[in-house]
């Protein structure tokens, strides 16, 4: 054959292979389409009037624009004609995928409740457990849009039989990389495990519900009636419960919040956590921190307003805000460097340790230490609630249990006292075995037992047979409040140093250099710090 011919027979055959797949071509195309249809017009719009963005929507509001990559958008129930030609594809109601946030690669899986209604034994759990996988081989943060409800008793007639629950390994990401949960709609049985089973979850108000089982089974089974709201809602769980860690207003909140959450967490635990630029000035001092703290012990002050005067200009971010609400939990920046904070709330109880403010701070704390967060503990901490209520629910208990996790914690630590620091719960402020950082500002005082009641256990007969019994025990607590001033405590170094407080900043953020050289080392991880 000339090489004329040969040439001719090649593009020939090129034309003849190309028209060979455009069948199968257009069936990729069409497949496409209707796993893009979802539900389907009349399941998205009922989406649109229950107040829901659908799957797809929440997807394009989290990623960065045209980053998602959707993995396995074909999986779904396909229907033929008589000669095996496709007519039309259910899609699964579970959109996952691979994405950007901020630049950052995620991992997202989103319930489509627009077919059947997300349910978790309608959807094919290969994909939900794919995704987990994905993010745990890729080391990479995981984000849950959950909006589902749980199993479905036409599963039995469909499989002609029953399973035992459960998918394997869904759960077994859980301290190598971030994981967030949003409740954007009705979150029962697998669906409530999904959104609790994170670092961070977040739920809509008047959207979403978290239940262990829906009112549906809890009305025949436990004989209670109650809306889905009562049984689940955000008042119950983020104000409550503590559940769920905070509540939105809307989706578009939550997801806001899930971003900004993972802004200060690392992709996985083999990483130091993101840096940022910071606009702000390290040796920053601001003057209203001289005074903000009452020197009448009987008065408040605004804990908030004292950490938006030390930490980096707007880098706050609480989580559990109404949860155990004597202790904050905070995110936050130290010249660019992110932290946990713990600090306790005068305005709430006088900041005692109760038993949700122990959960709350447990939870937190071993988040940050899987990440490598250091932690700031502002201390003001009058001692561990006390009274029937508190005994009956074990607090006790549960400060100890926050003591071995605190001991546990093996990231770098600093602890200011602001003022208070009393009984087994003054004494649960730092991990004990190793060399943290300890400051006291002059309005710290601390000891075993409060000397107002000291006294009174003390001196009770001395007290009583007192001709004025006031005016004895007056002398006496004045007496011994003279010990308490923190000099004295300096003196025999008992406390490190007492500074001013118009110092805690910038010596913070000397700390937190060190603090960062320190993670790797301390860890013995060759950590990368992420820098954005």
């Amino acid at each position: 054959m000339s090489d004329i011919k040969k040439d001719s027979f090649k593009a020939d055959n090129a034309q003849t292979e190309e028209h060979v797949w455009q069948a199968e071509l257009d069936e990729i195309k069409l497949r496409k389409l209707f796993a893009e249809e979802m539900g389907g017009v009349i399941g998205i719009q009922r989406q649109h009037d229950a107040g829901k963005l659908t799957a797809r929507e929440r997807i394009r509001l989290l990623l960065d624009k045209d980053s998602f990559r959707e993995i396995g958008a074909f999986t779904g129930t396909g229907e033929y004609d008589e000669n095996g030609k496709l007519i039309k594809v259910t899609p699964s109601n579970m959109i996952m995928g691979k994405g950007k946030i901020c630049g950052r690669r995620v991992v997202v899986a989103a319930e489509d409740f627009t077919v059947k209604a997300g349910s978790s034994e309608a959807a094919s759990p290969d994909k939900m457990v794919f995704a987990e996988r994905l993010a745990l081989d890729q080391k990479i943060p995981l984000i849950r849009l959950v909006d589902m409800v749980g199993g479905s008793i036409r599963l039995l007639e469909k499989n002609q039989s029953t399973k035992i629950p459960g998918y394997d390994k869904w759960e077994s990401n859980s301290g190598l990389v971030p994981i967030v949960g949003l409740a954007l709609g009705p979150c029962a049985g697998l669906g409530a495990a999904r959104v609790v089973a994170s670092h961070f979850s977040v739920m809509v108000t008047n959207i979403s519900q978290v239940f262990a089982a829906g009112p549906w089974v809890v009305g025949p089974g436990m004989h209670q009636n109650v809306t889905k709201e009562q049984l689940g809602g955000s008042s119950v769980h983020t104000r409550g419960s503590g559940v769920v860690d905070n509540e939105a207003e809307n989706e578009e909140d939550a997801i806001r919040q899930a971003a900004r959450f993972l802004s200060y967490m690392p992709s996985n635990c083999y990483q130091a956590p993101p840096y940022i630029k910071p606009k702000d000035k390290p040796d920053r001092r601001e003057d209203e921190l001289a005074s903000i703290v009452p020197k009448n012990r009987r008065r408040i002050y605004d804990i908030r307003r004292i950490l938006e005067l030390v930490f980096d200009e707007d880098s706050l971010f609480e989580i559990g805000r109404y949860q155990g609400p004597s202790e904050l939990t905070m995110l936050g920046r130290l010249n660019g460097y992110p932290v946990g904070i713990l600090a306790n709330d005068s305005k709430i109880q006088g900041g005692l340790l109760t038993e949700g403010a122990c959960e709350k701070m447990i939870r937190f704390i071993d988040m940050c230490d899987a990440f490598h967060l250091p932690i700031v503990n502002f201390l003001d901490q009058p001692g561990v609630d006390i009274g029937l209520q508190a005994e009956a629910r074990g607090t006790i208990r549960k400060a100890i249990r926050l003591q071995i996790a605190i001991s546990q914690a093996s990231v770098p630590w600093a602890t200011f006292f602001i003022r208070r620091s009393f009984g087994v719960a003054g004494s649960i402020y730092e991990p004990r075995s190793r060399a943290t950082i300890r400051r006291s500002w002059p309005s710290g005082y601390w000891g075993s037992i409060p000397i107002e009641g000291g006294v009174e256990a003390a001196y009770k007969r001395e007290i009583l047979s007192a001709p004025d019994p006031k005016a004895k025990r007056d002398e006496l607590v004045e007496y011994y409040r003279g010990f308490e001033n923190p000099f004295r405590t300096a003196e025999r170094f008992n406390i490190e140093e007492i500074i001013d407080p118009r110092d805690t900043r910038p010596i913070l953020c000397e700390w937190i250099e060190e603090a960062y050289e320190e993670i790797p080392l301390q860890l013995g991880l060759v950590t990368k710090t992420i820098r954005i």
